[in-house]
């Protein structure tokens, strides 16, 4: 691990903090100090999460990041999986840490790693605290919710000296950060910040302060939030001393499952350019870390924006960490149906179960998945393709329409299959080991690695 320390005390400029105690109530006053908030852990400039819900391609995963560095790009890989993951498949937080462990020892990886406990809450941190040392915490089900009135007062009189038409380095024009937008963080996300912070403080308690990273995690909000919204979000989050190492906020389009992003790519790079800039400032203006950096969630097939966000890190020198997830269980899937015979009727037994339980697995994801069911192929048809016809219609290659995105979004929830069937997937995937392997490591270094952090074409490399 890359640790950095830190030394001497806190100065104070102005009020005191008061950060609220650690498991209940909420601070009467809120004033932000200009100190700086300082993490000893610190995640690297690009990072990318590579979830691998059976734990079986971890090697693969870490060679791609292997070849990123080989040509002088140092990505930092966090193993993530939640706790709907770990329960669906019947693993726990530790087979986690025990995979990334092992795959760092066989592959000889000498660089900092680390393993995510997503999307997790107070009811769910306790599990994950002893082996992982990034923690997404997740406030979804708490934006919206009222924050005490003498709590969001006190938010509104520190924050309102800062609010107004704003003109942000690295930006054109101004950014809306006026009292409307203040009034309505307070409103919407200041108690799901508070909430952020007494997680944070029950992992930081049970802990060492600064041995993990933390990130706060809001794409699951119904909207998105404008760039002025992100500014006093990140204020709240240095209100409650939270030593942040990334933010995942909600954009604009859909973020879909294993697809690319559907929605306006210019609006979308106008908001991305406009957090970056947002994130660069609240660390200047409110003493958050200096690596802090944006977090894209669902981000794996994104084709369309990874151009689109390589030039904008480029141009604001910033950094990005990556969630992946479930892509490397598809690319599982599409191996063992390229491998013929057995490996295609295991295939084609995973798309029919997938397809008559759609309700069943799709609930869960209902926020993150769009699927036509007039465009989803009965079973009998899908059966009656042919090893390349099935992942054709399966794999999503940049640059091309052949994949049917409705049923690789249905595949990408369908898992819960494949945990089901136990011994009898997981002896496939050890027999077609090479073939997966291949397509795990390209999937993830060609597809993904190349277009966003070392800004090539996918396609020609």
């Amino acid at each position: 691990m890359v640790r950095r320390f830190i030394s001497g005390t806190d100065r104070i400029c102005g009020k005191i903090l008061q950060a609220g105690p650690p498991l209940r109530g909420l601070p009467l006053t809120f004033n932000v100090r200009t100190d700086s908030i300082t993490p000893i852990m610190k995640l690297g400039t690009y990072s990318i999460g590579i979830g691998d819900r059976f734990g079986l391609q971890g090697v693969h995963q870490l060679r791609a990041v292997q070849k990123a560095a080989d040509a002088g790009v140092e990505i930092s890989p966090v193993w993530n999986k939640s706790e709907r993951e770990h329960g669906i498949i019947g693993t726990t937080p530790e087979d986690t840490r025990h995979e990334a462990d092992a795959a760092v020892r066989e592959a000889g990886w000498g660089g900092s790693y680390f393993v995510d406990a997503d999307h997790i809450g107070a009811s769910t941190v306790e599990r994950f605290i002893a082996s992982s040392d990034f923690f997404t915490i997740d406030v979804a089900e708490f934006i919206g919710a009222p924050a005490p009135p003498e709590a969001a007062q006190a938010f509104l009189r520190e924050m309102r000296p800062r609010a107004g038409a704003l003109r942000i380095p690295g930006l054109d024009g101004t950014v809306d950060a006026g009292e409307e937008v203040l009034r309505a963080v307070a409103a919407r996300y200041l108690a799901a910040i508070q909430e952020a912070g007494r997680v944070y403080r029950r992992i930081r308690d049970a802990r060492r302060e600064g041995d993990f990273i933390a990130e706060v995690s809001l794409d699951e909000s119904d909207i998105p939030q404008s760039a002025g919204e992100l500014l006093f979000i990140l204020g709240a989050i240095a209100a409650e001393r939270i030593p942040l190492g990334t933010i995942a906020p909600k954009f604009t389009g859909a973020f879909l499952k294993g697809v690319d992003y559907v929605g306006d790519t210019e609006a979308f790079a106008r908001e991305f350019e406009a957090d970056l800039a947002v994130v660069s400032y609240a660390r200047q203006i409110f003493g958050l870390p200096g690596g802090l950096k944006l977090s894209v969630h669902t981000g794996s097939d994104k084709f369309s924006l990874y151009p689109i966000m390589h030039r904008a890190l480029t141009r604001h020198g910033a950094g990005l960490h990556l969630k992946t997830a479930g892509t490397t269980w598809v690319e599982e899937v599409i191996s063992l149906a390229e491998a013929g015979e057995e490996g295609l009727r295991a295939a084609n037994e995973i798309y029919a179960r997938s397809y008559d339980r759609r309700d069943e697995l799709c609930g869960p994801y209902r926020q993150v998945i769009a699927i036509d069911r007039e465009r989803l192929p009965r079973p009998p048809e899908v059966a009656a393709w042919t090893a390349e016809e099935f992942a054709r219609a399966f794999r999503h290659e940049p640059g091309t329409d052949g994949v049917n995105r409705d049923i690789r979004q249905l595949l990408h929830v369908g898992y819960k299959i494949a945990a089901e069937m136990g011994p009898r997937f997981t002896t496939l995937i050890h027999r077609h080991a090479k073939t997966v392997g291949a397509n795990v490591e390209d999937n993830l270094y060609r597809k993904h690695i190349v277009p966003l952090f070392m800004g090539q074409d996918p396609i020609k490399n």
